[in-house]
Formats: structure tokens, sequence, C-alpha cells
């Protein structure tokens, strides 16, 4: 809910609305401490207690109706003077992202998963201008509608008749990239990481959420995963449409 809205018709209505800001209360209260039990699924892996506070700060930004979300936005919003709080529970904060990932499968499996639930693949672009983010390069970005500098992500999302939500992400590491170990030390990428297209990226979270027990009746994504003959094999031996 954009709590910034529900407070003001709170604030605002008179006599009869006073019932109506009750229940906008009641779905603050609710909304809080359904995100509340969100981070004690994962609280356990933040080693200490303030990145365990940032994590939540942090949430709350992304889920708040501010026009760009980055890091100086984000502090703003929590009151920070500076976004280094914000930029140290990404970068520098001890936390493996990928247990997160899979605490957020039992989570989402417990308040979406249904048997008719859809897995859905899909890239985006982050565009960039410079040439040190990981990744980095100028490649097509379905965000542009063009070919730009930007880096490429492969997501997984979930949708059920419950709801939907995201679940998974790769970075998609061009070949150039895979071919130079400097640029990837640089940028904090392993050098063993190989190169892997996209439809590989996207199967890699498809056997990450199955395996992990989310139930899926179908699988949607564009041609250029569709097309690709390991892609549909997989889905077949797993009797996913």
């Amino acid at each position: 809910m954009d709590q910034s809205i529900a407070l003001s018709v709170c604030c605002g209505r008179s006599v009869g609305g006073q019932a109506l800001g009750l229940v906008l209360i009641d779905e603050i209260v609710g909304w809080r401490a359904g995100l509340d039990d969100l981070l004690a699924r994962f609280a356990h892996r933040f080693g200490r207690a303030e990145p365990r506070r940032q994590a939540l700060t942090y949430l709350v930004g992304l889920l708040s109706p501010l026009a760009a979300k980055n890091g100086w936005t984000l502090a703003e919003a929590a009151g920070d003077a500076t976004p280094d709080r914000m930029q140290r529970l990404l970068n520098r904060s001890a936390w493996d992202p990928d247990a997160v990932r899979d605490d957020l499968f039992a989570y989402v499996s417990e308040h979406l998963g249904h048997d008719d639930g859809v897995l859905i693949v899909d890239e985006t672009g982050f565009l960039k201008k410079g040439v040190k983010s990981a990744g980095v390069q100028r490649q097509y970005s379905g965000t542009a509608g063009r070919t730009e500098n930007c880096q490429l992500g492969v997501f997984l999302a979930y949708a059920s008749p419950v709801g939907r939500t995201l679940i998974d992400r790769e970075l998609y590491l061009p070949r150039g990239w895979c071919d130079d170990p400097a640029s990837c030390v640089g940028a904090g990428i392993e050098t063993t990481l190989g190169f892997a297209t996209k439809p590989a990226l996207g199967l890699r979270m498809l056997e990450r959420a199955i395996t992990a027990g989310l139930p899926a009746r179908w699988v949607t994504a564009d041609e250029a995963y569709g097309q690709d003959s390991k892609f549909r094999a997989w889905l077949q031996q797993q009797r996913i449409g």
C-alpha cells in the first residue's frame, strides 16, 4: 500500500470518513507486520543487527512511491544525510544474497504457491554511461528499444491465482567480459565464471525454483528462450507446459 496516501486519507477525512481511516490504519499495521514476517525469514543471514535493520529500511524504500529508487533517494526517504548506509548494505556488508533468495522461495511457496502457478523468464537492460559496471557493454536493451551501453539481467517471476512476485535473477556476462580477467576482478566478478547464454541463465533459475518445490504448471518466455532446444527439452522432462 502507498503509506503516504493512506495516511493522508486517514488525517484528511472527518466524521463519516473516520471508519475508512481506521480500516486504512489496520491495513497499514497488517502490511508492516507482513513485512516484519518476511524479514524474519532471512534475518539470520545477517551476522549483525545494523545490516538487519538496514535491510528492512531498504525494503521499505523499494516499496515506497519514490519516482526513482537509488542509493541517494532511498537514503533521503530513510532520513539519512548520505547514501553510505544503503551502499554499504549492498557492497560491503557480509551476507549471502543467494541464501536470501532460497529463503524467498520458501516464503513465496507458502503464500503464493498454487498448482496452476506460472514461472516467467524475461530479461531487462540497465542503461549505463561508464565501462566498469559488471557486464556492461553496447548491446540491445529492451528497456531502451535499441542498442545501448547497458547491463542485462535475466529475471524469474512467479505468478498464480493468489499473486505474483519476482523470485530470482542472473547477470548476463558477455563473452568479452569472460575473456577479460582484469575487468572481472575490477568489477568484483569471479574470474572462474564462464560464459552462459541468456536461455542457459533462465534454465538455471528454473531448475532452482522447481528444486525448491515451487509448484508450476507453465513456463512462459519470449522466442529467444523458446527457440533454445535445451530449454524446451528440460521443460518436457519436467512435464511443464
